[in-house]
């Protein structure tokens, strides 16, 4: 027995040994020339060398292949699987570095995947609004229902029948409070837990992110509702609009981003479902990382600018310039990259 197991171990060792002579030298060229472009040293790489590189790549991923198959030993098989890999960022990786990606991103790029969703934004919209007045209306028509559509926890002071005194202590006179920093980090967790969600579900096609959106807007018009009560839905609206038009309409790009990818699935068109999947999840992922940093800045004017600017005019004028900042950096911006 143990002399079928040494003889079975020379063989397959005498194999591996063969397969690694019979194409090494391929192998350590492509890793000559990987070391030499990782380092930068491409001045000293030759041009027979850069014209044999994409060749080089896919030989060495053929002998991958073949070792995974012929179950070579570990030693060459994670040789192979590491030079795969560094070949690989050097012959199909970005080419270009954070600035230039960052130049471009925000050059039209992102702009321009936000027009690219056009039509899934007018519809979120819709949504959004009808989600709104359907949280106004249900709260209007019986108060209970507004506990059902913010939760008690949430809801803290601002509850259906309290006091016009109670309401405005929520949105004014925090000017000396504490822990700013903190309050900003945790609604930039919970914006970013509802964006990503809306994203993500819209590969249900897009009816659970809808969904989403009615069901936070509903909690919207139900807490306006409250303040209009007591005779504060301007100074409602003037708390809320400070980070609320930064905050919401990172909302509704992610809603609208995720019906994309949904709206793809459900009508592909004349392409293959794979296809157009693949396009439309391109674009949404470049609207979804703009929208991260949307989150950002809502967190900050939420965290900090909300409590800072205790007057309701100048929170609108706030509000209204970030809302017309995003408005006209979207849709009106070209930039080199949006042409």
């Amino acid at each position: 027995m143990n002399a079928i197991s040494n003889a079975a171990i020379e063989s397959a060792a005498l194999r591996s040994d063969r397969f690694r002579l019979e194409r090494e030298a391929d192998w350590q060229r492509l890793e000559n020339i990987v070391v030499r472009m990782e380092k930068g040293r491409l001045r000293g790489i030759s041009d027979e060398d850069l014209l044999a590189l994409p060749g080089l790549y896919r030989t060495v991923a053929s002998s991958l292949s073949i070792a995974r198959e012929t179950s070579l030993d570990a030693a060459t098989l994670g040789y192979l699987e590491s030079l795969v890999q560094r070949a690989w960022f050097v012959v199909y990786g970005p080419r270009s570095s954070l600035w230039e990606w960052l130049r471009g991103f925000l050059g039209g790029g992102w702009s321009r995947a936000v027009r690219g969703i056009g039509f899934e934004i007018g519809i979120a919209l819709l949504v959004m609004v009808a989600g709104a007045v359907v949280g106004w209306l249900l709260v209007s028509h019986d108060p209970e229902w507004y506990f059902a559509l913010m939760g008690r926890e949430m809801a803290g002071e601002r509850v259906p029948g309290a006091s016009a005194d109670a309401l405005r202590g929520t949105i004014f006179g925090n000017t000396e409070k504490t822990g700013m920093s903190i309050f900003a980090a945790q609604l930039f967790s919970n914006n970013a837990q509802v964006s990503i969600l809306a994203f993500a579900l819209g590969f249900a096609l897009g009816i659970p992110s809808l969904l989403l959106l009615v069901h936070n807007l509903a909690g919207l018009g139900a807490m306006g509702w409250v303040y209009w009560k007591a005779g504060l839905l301007l100074d409602f609206a003037g708390w809320i609009s400070i980070h609320g038009t930064t905050e919401l309409f990172a909302i509704l790009l992610s809603g609208a981003a995720g019906l994309h990818v949904g709206r793809a699935i459900a009508f592909p068109g004349n392409r293959p479902v794979l296809t157009a999947t693949a396009e439309a999840g391109r674009r949404a992922a470049v609207v979804m990382v703009g929208v991260v940093l949307m989150l950002v800045v809502a967190a900050l004017l939420e965290g900090f600018a909300r409590q800072l600017v205790d007057q309701t005019p100048a929170r609108l004028a706030v509000g209204g310039f970030m809302l017309l900042a995003w408005s006209a950096y979207f849709f009106a911006y070209r930039g080199r990259a949006g042409r």
